[in-house]
């Protein structure tokens, strides 16, 4: 079943990571629907809100929803270097870090990477 990858498509950060999974995973099993259509709403359903998502969103086939850096996990071993990436997040200490630089740079990415417009 067809995987759905919901980003921020005003955030230049988002979609240039988007870009660079479609490249990588092309043909595989995700699609990707910008936050801003009626599609993520529609498949977010509760957790969707108007305006600029705080997180990417990874919907499965089975309609669960993956939030943050928990959607791109199961994307990752498909990427060159993702088998590695994907075991060094395995590491005790690593995943919260990682968790918290997602989280900063979700925050602040207008700031730090500008906006489509």
């Amino acid at each position: 079943m067809m995987r759905v990858l919901i980003y921020d498509d005003q955030c230049r950060l988002c979609v240039t990571a988007k870009e660079g999974l479609e490249r990588e995973r092309a043909g595989t099993d995700v699609r990707f629907v910008p936050y801003q259509s009626e599609e993520a709403a529609r498949r977010l359903g509760a957790a969707y809100k108007p305006g600029r998502p705080d997180a990417a969103f990874l919907v499965e086939g089975d309609g669960t929803i993956s939030r943050g850096l928990d959607a791109f996990l199961p994307l990752v071993p498909g990427l060159r270097g993702g088998r590695v990436l994907h075991a060094i997040l395995k590491i005790p200490l690593v995943r919260p870090l990682a968790d918290l630089a997602y989280r900063l740079v979700a925050r602040h990415r207008y700031k730090l990477f500008g906006s489509i417009n």
